[in-house]
């Protein structure tokens, strides 16, 4: 899993009718601090995540193996809403402290 900041939404009126109903994501690589990185992806949303979200996110074949992307065609899912992040005994990411 990869980390991300959600950072927007993407709207397709037109798609492959295995997307219909699914939400996507624009999400923004992270550092475990949650700072933006470089580099971008659009994401299946799996849990309701939402813009200012740090999330934890699955790419490639991976990305296909939740209830609401299973045999879908996509490429990358949100599949958890980070809380925190502690390394050793440094806590790098709280969500409260946003």
């Amino acid at each position: 899993m990869l980390i991300a900041r959600v950072i927007g939404t993407v709207v397709a009126t037109r798609k492959e009718a295995e997307l219909e109903g699914l939400k996507m994501l624009l999400l923004q690589n992270a550092s475990p601090e949650g700072e933006g990185e470089e580099g971008f992806v659009v994401a299946v949303d799996a849990v309701g995540a939402g813009v200012g979200d740090v999330v934890l996110y699955a790419s490639g074949s991976s990305a296909r193996q939740t209830i609401v992307t299973k045999d879908r065609p996509v490429d990358a899912t949100v599949m958890a809403i980070v809380d925190l992040v502690d390394a050793g005994s440094a806590r790098l990411y709280h969500k409260a402290a946003d």
